[in-house]
């Protein structure tokens, strides 16, 4: 079977496609015809050798957790039922999914809904339930002024349509004319370039001086530092992402003066218990048309140094995919 195959750390260069045996499901797994494999920026951290938190994976690997596609065979133990469904999973081990066939635990199977292409589950299984449970963990109020960084991206788009949902008046950060585009279709009522400078005049300008309610912090850095320099007095602010390169340092002692509640990456050493029921409400909620998953881009298998590549530089919105095959 075709894959991409990571054997040493460095540039997307490092990606290249080759051939591999195709796996067999032990006791307990099934085989997935892989027909879109999902890409997050941690897998392109990782293929630098460096990890925000996973351990690094062992040379040589082939990369990719999170797949969609046809079950094709299942070991022992496995319901038959399964055979021939539409599935979206994680592979066994957290990689292998840059492959035409992958290996995953039947308990870690999800039906894809009728009505739902595999395309936009793959986009959802892990964007999906990490929005719902951002807002589950800093619920949002109708009328309050919601800051969502990154707002282009595939968690960053749906939490934009969450906090409208839910009543908000939404502020997106995003850089680039593309994206801002892209965000303003999603509801935002206003829409900055936090690479230009005067960003943070024009959200104290829309909200009256005061700042946001509630920001979800996606960059980290200086942008998610000035950011919660912003947030309103008695206000949120979440932080789940550092696509800066660096997580946003918070004083403390200013936030407690402000009476600022501060989530921290912390809140997702308890996502993990809760994963499964909000990766079903993602996508049935997007089956039922209520959320709709960015997919800005689709490179095919052989091209995964290109959408390495395409992320690094900052070049794509919403999420990026694999397309493995067709019809698998």
């Amino acid at each position: 079977m075709r894959v991409v195959r990571v054997s040493e750390f460095g540039g997307p260069e490092v990606l290249v496609a080759g051939e591999a045996p195709d796996p067999v499901a032990g006791a307990g797994q099934v085989v997935i015809g892989v027909e879109i494999a999902a890409i997050d920026f941690v897998q392109t951290q990782l293929r630098q050798g460096f990890s925000p938190g996973p351990p690094l994976p062992e040379l040589p690997y082939v990369p990719g957790a999170t797949v969609a596609g046809t079950v094709l065979s299942a070991g022992d133990g496995v319901d038959a039922s399964w055979l021939g469904r539409r599935v979206v999973a994680h592979t066994a081990d957290g990689l292998g999914g840059n492959a035409e066939k992958a290996v995953a635990d039947a308990d870690a199977l999800f039906p894809v809904p009728d009505g739902l292409g595999l395309p936009e589950a793959a986009a959802l299984f892990d964007d999906g339930s990490t929005a719902i449970g951002l807002v589950e963990n800093a619920p949002i109020k109708s009328g309050e002024w919601v800051l969502v960084e990154a707002a282009g991206g595939g968690v960053g788009s749906l939490l934009v349509q969450l906090a409208r949902a839910a009543g908000a008046r939404v502020i997106g950060a995003a850089r680039g004319e593309r994206k801002r585009e892209l965000v303003l279709s999603l509801g935002a009522e206003l829409v900055v370039d936090y690479s230009e400078s005067g960003w943070r005049e024009q959200i104290l300008a829309a909200t009256d001086g005061r700042g946001p309610d509630l920001v979800f912090d996606g960059i980290g850095g200086t942008i998610g530092r000035e950011a919660f320099e912003l947030t309103a007095r008695g206000g949120r602010f979440s932080m789940h992402g550092a696509s800066s390169g660096a997580p946003s340092e918070i004083d403390r002692a200013e936030a407690e003066r402000r009476e600022v509640t501060v989530i921290g990456v912390d809140q997702f050493f308890s996502f993990r218990a809760a994963a499964p029921p909000r990766r079903e409400r993602a996508l049935s909620q997007a089956a039922a048309g209520l959320l709709t998953p960015t997919i800005g881009q689709t490179f095919p298998l052989e091209r995964a140094a290109d959408a390495h590549t395409a992320m690094q530089n900052r070049q794509v919105i919403g999420k990026t995919l694999l397309q493995v095959r067709t019809g698998a």
